[in-house]
């Protein structure tokens, strides 16, 4: 076998093709359904419109310790809304392999690396915020007209504070604006950049889970 059939094989596998639907994109970049087929120049053909489309023949990056890091066009987004939901006691797993599990859930697809299509990554992203929106009442999608809740992490944080601080009033924000500033360095909400609110949302999510786990004991 080439190595140019071979790579396309493996680009099959990756992208997580049925036989249906290689063989028709096989057919519609060169109008034949076999690589086998095919002459040099088309397989070429076929692994350049593969390629665009996110096919990537390298071996899969690791961390320092060996695990495999997390990798795709959408990994990073997913991660940072699964870490969002672990600092709001929702998740108990932080790892990657409870995140590779949750999206194999939603979409049918083995890894983050494998999702190619917008489609398919809004499931899993759309089912992670309405998980927090249901569960931990997050407001995706909406300011309450607070110019400073226009960023992800500070809607996330805000959630957070109600669950640490049950009788907490989004017009008066008793403590929490001091709090964030103190964490940030910020003079006012609205200068907290998105790392900042990371800061914020990881300290809140260490008393969150303590909290938790002082109730389960």
């Amino acid at each position: 076998m080439s190595s140019s059939i071979a790579a396309i094989h493996v680009a099959k596998k990756q992208m997580g093709l049925d036989d249906d639907i290689y063989r028709a994109k096989l057919a519609r970049i060169t109008g034949k359904t076999s690589a086998k087929d095919m002459t040099e120049g088309e397989r070429q053909r076929v692994l350049t419109v593969f390629r665009s489309e996110g096919f990537a023949l390298t071996p899969a990056a690791r961390r320092a310790d060996g695990r495999q890091k997390l990798t795709g066009r959408y990994a990073k987004k997913l991660q940072a809304l699964w870490i969002a939901a672990w600092n709001l006691g929702i998740v108990r797993e932080r790892d990657d392999a409870a995140l590779v599990a949750f999206v194999k859930r939603q979409t049918g697809i083995d890894h983050t690396r494998f999702l190619f299509h917008a489609d398919d990554a809004n499931r899993a992203i759309e089912a992670l915020k309405s998980w927090m929106r249901r569960e931990a009442g997050v407001s995706y999608g909406n300011t309450n007209g607070h110019d400073w809740l226009s960023v992800d992490g500070a809607k996330v944080a805000w959630a957070q504070w109600e669950i640490l601080t049950p009788d907490a009033d989004l017009m008066v924000r008793k403590g929490f604006d001091q709090e964030v500033c103190c964490l940030t360095g910020a003079a006012l909400l609205q200068e907290v950049k998105g790392s900042g609110w990371q800061t914020v949302m990881n300290h809140f999510g260490q008393q969150i889970r303590q909290r938790r786990t002082g109730s389960e004991t």
